[in-house]
């Protein structure tokens, strides 16, 4: 397995200076879609996770809109996740890419799979980590939970930071100063707060209005997509965000889908477990 330093890019897509992180070359191409919480990025969300992909593939994770990264915190993002499709859709046209796997952790499995939706002729396989967002679609009450709350009440500040990371991994020596600055110095660029509130106000829209409620919803399309390309789910037992028991009832409904119960692992599976996750994940890409 490799252990490459991740590679910062940018590229403008969609006339959107949007950065991305790269490990590998020239082989099959993997892309990393970040969750939804104040500084996450590409290199935040899968960083660990694509520091474990064998060396032979090109895995690229990219900042979204909305308030994300190193993402230009000024493009608009007026549909919440669905904004966030369309910008990885101009991601994607940029770089020529013609065909890749997709995974997306929390909110980016949602983005995943509306992609795939949206796209099947790109995304030969799919893989979906622990997401309530999802769940949401597909019809499942969302539930009250700490991590829920620990997102909601992130303060601004480094200590606030932590505290939101501490929400969502189980491994606390993985909470390092580094990533919590990375995070954290993320979250504090100008303009990128106001892009997350604005963001985060229209995935609310999204999710309630009974036009754009059409366009989130999943509980037709997701199960027929699972016939058509390949898709696994991974779930933390352990998950303090997206719990446990929301993901056993999302494993009911989606019977093409192969669920991967990963011990000793929260929210981001892939930062608690991230060489047991990439291994789950190449022998699927493989197979």
């Amino acid at each position: 397995m490799g252990s490459e330093t991740l590679r910062s890019r940018y590229v403008m897509a969609g006339g959107v200076k949007t950065h991305y992180a790269e490990v590998g070359e020239n082989g099959p191409v993997v892309i990393a879609l970040h969750g939804g919480g104040a500084g996450s990025s590409g290199a935040a969300g899968a960083g660990p996770l694509m520091q474990a992909f064998p060396s032979d593939y090109r895995v690229l994770a990219p900042d979204a809109v909305g308030g994300f990264g190193l993402t230009d915190p000024s493009a608009p993002s007026p549909y919440g996740l669905q904004s966030r499709v369309d910008h990885l859709e101009d991601f994607v046209d940029a770089l020529c890419l013609d065909r890749f796997a997709l995974l997306g952790n929390s909110q980016g499995a949602w983005v995943a799979a509306r992609y795939a939706m949206l796209h099947p002729e790109k995304v030969e396989k799919l893989v979906l980590i622990g997401t309530a967002t999802i769940s949401s679609a597909m019809g499942i009450p969302e539930l009250h939970s700490p991590g829920m709350a620990a997102l909601r009440g992130y303060d601004g500040t480094r200590e606030g930071m932590r505290k939101l990371l501490d929400s969502l991994i189980v491994a606390k020596h993985k909470i390092t100063d580094e990533l919590i600055d990375l995070r954290y110095d993320t979250a504090c660029r100008p303009g990128v707060m106001d892009a997350f509130r604005a963001g985060t106000k229209a995935n609310r829209l999204l999710q309630t209005d009974p036009i754009l409620r059409l366009q989130f919803d999943m509980t037709t399309a997701l199960p027929a997509l699972a016939k058509v390309i390949p898709t696994i789910l991974m779930w933390g037992e352990n998950d303090e965000f997206a719990l446990p028991e929301v993901g056993r009832k999302l494993e009911k409904l989606l019977p093409e889908v192969p669920f991967h119960w990963i011990a000793k692992a929260g929210h981001q599976v892939q930062t608690d477990q991230p060489q047991q996750t990439a291994d789950v994940i190449v022998k699927f890409l493989r197979s």
